[in-house]
C-alpha cells in the first residue's frame, strides 16, 4: 500500500478511524484511504451487506477494518459504536461523519415544500442532523480523555448553494455548518479538532447517480457549471477527509471546505 513517508508524517499510520455510511459511496471510498494509509478502520453502516464488502475490500488490498452495524438516527447504538470501537482497537483517532439521506428521485421522491409529508423531513432531521449530533457527541466525548483527535463532517453542497425539491436535506445539511463550528469550539481546549466538507455532485453514490439517470440531460448541464469539467469521485472526497485529519492540517479546525470542482463560485 502507498504511504506518505516511513516516517507517518501525515499521522494515520497506526490510528484509528470511525466512518460511517461506509458501505459505499464516499463513505466506502474514505474508509479505503484510510486503510490505505495504515489507519484501522471500522465500517459503521445500516447495511450490513455492503459494509462487510467494504471490510473485504480494505482487507485483499492489506488493510485492517471491522464492520459494525450503526443506525446513527438511535443514540444507543452510536454510544456502542464507539465503546465498541475502543475495545476493539483501543482508542479513536479519527471519524468521518458521512451517513445521510436525501432525495434522489427514485428512493426518496424530490418535493416542493408545501408538497412534502412531515415524515420526509423528519427522516432528514433524524439521519443527517440529529445522527450527526449523536456520532460528535460520543466521539468526542472520547477524545476529550485522549487530548486528540479529528473529526470530519459531510455536509453538501446544497449548504452553499440550495436547490428547490431539497428542503429537508438542505436544512439539515446547512445545519450540520453551524454544529461543526461550535463541536471545533468545544473540542479546541482538548485538541479535537472538527471540520466539515461540502461534496459537489459525487459519481457512484445513490443520491447523484439516481438523480442523473432521473432526469434527461441532467448530466450534462451540472458539468457545464462545474469549473474544473467533471463531476466528483468519492476519492476526491476521501482524499480531502484524510488530510483534514492529518498532522498536516493539525492547525486547521472549523473550517467549511466546498469540495465541488469550484461549482459554488458560480
Amino acid at each position: 500500500m502507498r504511504r506518505y513517508g516511513d516516517n507517518n508524517r501525515m499521522g494515520i499510520e497506526g490510528g484509528v478511524a470511525i466512518v460511517t455510511g461506509a458501505a459505499t459511496g464516499i463513505g466506502r471510498g474514505t474508509a479505503q484511504v484510510f486503510a490505505r494509509e495504515g489507519a484501522r478502520v471500522v465500517v459503521a453502516d445500516r447495511d450490513g451487506e455492503n459494509g462487510a464488502e467494504t471490510v473485504r475490500l480494505i482487507e485483499e488490498a492489506g488493510g485492517e477494518a471491522a464492520y459494525i452495524a450503526c443506525d446513527v438516527s438511535v443514540e444507543e447504538e452510536v454510544e456502542t459504536l464507539v465503546a465498541d470501537t475502543v475495545r476493539l482497537y483501543g482508542s479513536l483517532d479519527f471519524a468521518f461523519n458521512n451517513a445521510g439521506v436525501g432525495p434522489d428521485g427514485v428512493r426518496i421522491p424530490i418535493r416542493p415544500i408545501t408538497d412534502s409529508p412531515a415524515e420526509a423531513w423528519s427522516a432528514h432531521l433524524d439521519v443527517n442532523l440529529t445522527g450527526v449530533f449523536f456520532c460528535l457527541k460520543h466521539q468526542m466525548r472520547q477524545m476529550m480523555k485522549q487530548q486528540k483527535g479529528a473529526i470530519v463532517v459531510c455536509s453538501s453542497l446544497q449548504a452553499i448553494r440550495p436547490v428547490p425539491g431539497f428542503a429537508g436535506y438542505g436544512s439539515t445539511k446547512t445545519g450540520l455548518l453551524g454544529l461543526t463550528k461550535v463541536a471545533a469550539l468545544e473540542g479546541g481546549d482538548s485538541n479535537v479538532r472538527v471540520n466539515c466538507i461540502c461534496p459537489g455532485f459525487t459519481e457512484h453514490t445513490a443520491l447523484s447517480d439516481n438523480f442523473l439517470a432521473s432526469f434527461e440531460g441532467a448530466r450534462k448541464a451540472i458539468i457545464s457549471g462545474i469549473p474544473l469539467g467533471r463531476l466528483a469521485t468519492p476519492e476526491d472526497m476521501a482524499e480531502t477527509v484524510l488530510w483534514l485529519c492529518s498532522d498536516a492540517a493539525s492547525f486547521l479546525t472549523g473550517l467549511v471546505v466546498p469540495v465541488d470542482g469550484g461549482m459554488s463560485l458560480k
